[in-house]
C-alpha cells in the first residue's frame, strides 16, 4: 500500500528539552490509515498533526472498542536515530485487536511507515541525556452505531511525543501498595491486551493509593486475590535469594516488551529466572527470612522502576535500604545502554530510522 505524505504548512516551534514532560507535547506529523469490510486496509498518509472529526455514535465512545501501543525512538550518541524491538509493540497490538474483535495490522508496513513518519519529524527527537521520542500507535472502532455489536469501521494511527527523562531527579525508589479489594483484571478477560478499560479500571485504586503516600498498586488476581499480578502499567520482578521471579502470563496480565527483554538478558547474564505464580504470603516469608530483597518494576517509560517499600495491608516491606538494588541498577544501565546506542546489541533488538 502506497503512504500518501502530506507536510505542514505550518512547524511549530520545538519546546526545549528541559522543558518537556511525558505526552503533552505533539510533533508536526502523525500517520493515519482506515478500515472497513469491504476494502479492507486503505487510505495509508502521513498528514500534519490535527484534530480527527468523528461521529458522536462511534462505537469507541459507548463501547471502548480500542487497543494501544506504546514504545520509543532513540537519538544515539553519533546523531542517528533508532528504534527498541518495534515488531514486538505490533504483534502484541494485534494480540490485542484479536481480544478487542477488531482487525490486524500489517506488521513490516506498519514498522515502515513508523520509520518513515519518524524520519519526517526526526528533529522531533530530543538530543538530551535520557530524553526520546515516545511514540503512540493505537486504534479506535469508529462505526457510528449504537449498537452493542462488533464495528466495521476502524482507524489506526500513530502519533509521537518528545519525552523527558521519566526520573527528573534521578532513578529513585518508589513505594507500593498492595491493592485488597479492586481487581484490575482475570484471565479469559482483557487483561493481556493493551485496552484503555484496563486502565480505566486502575485509576480508583491508584487515586487511593495516591492519597496514602504511594507511587503505584500493586494488583493481585483476580479470583482469589492472593497471587500477584503487575504494577500500574508495569510488570513486576521480584529478588528471593539466587532466584528472579516474576508473575508467569496466565492471560490476565500484560506481556511487556520490557519484561520480555528483562528475562531475556538476565538469563543471557546467568541468572536464574523463574515466570511462575507467587502469591503475597510467599513474598511475605520470604521477607521474614530475609529472602527478599529487591523488587522492581519494568515497562517502556521507565524502563527500570525501583520499588524501596512495599505494603501489605498493615505490614511494611523496605527493600533494598529503601536505596536502588544492585539488580535494577545493572539492568537499567544495560537496557538504556541498548536502547540509546551506548553499547553493542548482542540482541538484534535495535531498528535504525535513518
Amino acid at each position: 500500500m502506497e503512504i500518501k505524505i502530506q507536510l505542514t504548512d505550518c512547524p511549530k516551534q520545538k519546546t526545549k528539552d528541559s522543558e518537556l514532560g511525558f505526552g503533552k507535547v505533539f510533533t508536526d506529523h502523525m500517520f493515519t490509515m482506515d478500515w472497513d469490510k469491504e476494502n479492507g486496509w486503505h487510505d495509508a498518509q502521513i498528514i500534519p498533526f490535527g484534530d480527527i472529526s468523528l461521529s458522536p455514535a462511534c462505537n469507541v465512545f459507548h463501547y471502548s472498542q480500542e487497543t494501544f501501543e506504546g514504545l520509543k525512538a532513540y537519538r544515539t550518541p553519533d546523531g542517528h536515530i533508532q528504534l527498541f524491538r518495534p515488531e514486538e509493540n505490533f504483534k502484541r497490538l494485534n494480540n490485542s485487536n484479536k481480544r478487542l474483535a477488531m482487525p490486524e495490522v500489517d506488521i513490516d508496513f506498519c514498522i515502515e511507515a513508523l520509520k518513515k513518519l519518524v524520519e519526517i519529524d526526526q528533529e522531533w527527537v530530543p538530543y538530551s541525556e535520557g530524553h526520546s521520542l515516545y511514540v503512540r500507535p493505537f486504534c479506535i472502532a469508529t462505526e457510528p452505531n449504537l449498537g452493542a455489536h462488533n464495528t466495521s469501521m476502524v482507524k489506526f494511527l500513530i502519533i509521537l511525543s518528545p519525552v523527558g527523562a521519566y526520573y527528573a531527579s534521578g532513578l529513585n525508589p518508589v513505594n507500593i501498595y498492595v491493592e485488597p479489594r479492586y481487581v484490575r483484571a482475570v484471565r479469559g478477560g482483557t487483561g493481556f491486551a493493551k485496552t484503555g478499560g484496563n486502565y480505566a479500571a486502575s485509576m480508583l485504586a491508584q487515586e487511593e493509593a495516591a492519597a496514602q503516600g504511594f507511587s503505584q498498586v500493586l494488583w493481585l488476581d483476580g479470583v482469589e486475590q492472593k497471587y500477584i499480578e503487575e504494577v500500574g502499567a508495569m510488570n513486576v520482578f521480584f529478588v528471593l535469594g539466587d532466584e528472579v521471579v516474576t508473575p508467569e502470563l496466565r492471560g490476565s496480565i500484560l506481556p511487556g516488551i520490557t519484561r520480555k527483554s528483562v528475562i531475556e538478558i538476565l538469563k543471557h547474564w546467568g541468572y536464574k529466572v523463574s515466570e511462575r505464580r507467587i502469591t503475597v504470603d510467599e513474598l511475605m516469608e520470604a521477607y521474614k527470612e530475609g529472602k527478599f530483597t529487591e523488587m522492581f518494576g519494568s515497562g517502556t517509560a521507565a524502563v527500570i522502576s525501583p520499588v524501596g517499600l512495599l505494603r501489605y495491608k498493615d505490614y511494611d516491606m523496605t527493600l533494598s535500604d529503601g536505596k536502588i538494588g544492585e539488580l535494577s541498577q545493572k539492568l537499567y544501565d544495560a537496557l538504556t545502554a541498548i536502547q540509546w546506542g551506548k553499547a553493542e546489541d548482542p540482541f538484534g533488538w535495535t531498528v535504525k530510522v535513518c
